[in-house]
């Protein structure tokens, strides 16, 4: 006795598909397979191997044993139809700066075609957003053996040139002006902004708004090795520096 019938019927059950999904996927009409699950009809060999094959499952057990749905479920096989509309999790396609082409980036930024050719990242981030990755080549943005090193990858969003003024002081950005890619934090003014550097030794870059040609806001870091980005002083000490900032520009 053949248990292929109630074991496609129990895989319908689990995958909740119907009947005629499920003929559709294997070239069968609805009324075949509904004669293969009562019992009334044995299916040919290349039906039994396409089913197996499909669903992982090996012909043995499909033939021969009554599969629990504990059993389907551990399956390696997705149990996935052709005709059902799948949504699947769609990756970021991300542009990736690095130094042999950052030279052709600051000049060739506009185009799109150029950008297509950049090598790519792909994270589960949001898609419908416009992102762009930059490695990392200097040491401006370390600070007492922390920080980022040569290598590491920052992943930055794109942040329309309009809404700058809005972003808060200290923010981790690279930024395309003056002919440069520069990646510091970011410090705005009424009309410029000054990128800094962890390091420093490192002086500030002060420029107008209206010279700032791409501005990526740091949103996901990759590194080389175990960063240590949790020095809470540090972090506190950024944080004062910003408020003293404030108020001396109050008192002027």
């Amino acid at each position: 006795m053949s248990y292929f019938g109630r074991n496609i019927k129990k895989i319908r059950s689990v995958k909740k598909l119907s009947q005629q999904a499920f003929a559709e996927l294997f070239d069968l009409k609805r009324g075949t397979l509904g004669a293969y699950e009562e019992g009334r009809s044995e299916p040919k060999i290349d039906t039994i191997i396409k089913i197996a094959n499909h669903f992982s499952i090996q012909i043995d057990s499909l033939l021969k044993n009554e599969l629990t749905v504990n059993e389907l479920l551990q399956f390696k096989g997705d149990l996935t139809t052709y005709t059902e509309q799948l949504k699947r999790e769609q990756f970021a396609v991300i542009p990736c700066i690095t130094e042999k082409n950052s030279s052709e980036y600051i000049t060739s930024y506009k185009d799109a075609g150029f950008i297509k050719e950049l090598p790519v990242i792909q994270l589960p981030i949001n898609p419908e957003k416009e992102f762009r990755a930059y490695t990392v080549s200097n040491l401006e943005m370390t600070h007492h053996d922390t920080g980022f090193y040569p290598k590491d990858i920052v992943i930055g969003e794109r942040v329309p040139l309009d809404i700058i003024k809005k972003l808060n002081n200290n923010t981790l950005v690279f930024s395309l002006v003056d002919d440069k890619l520069i990646f510091r934090r970011l410090y705005v003014t009424k009309n410029s902004i000054t990128l800094r550097a962890d390091h420093k030794n490192i002086e500030d870059a002060t420029y107008t708004i209206s010279e700032v040609k791409e501005l990526w806001r740091v949103r996901y870091i990759f590194c080389h090795r175990i960063p240590e980005f949790t020095d809470v002083v540090h972090d506190k000490i950024h944080l004062i520096e910003n408020e003293l900032e404030k108020i001396w520009k109050k008192l002027k």
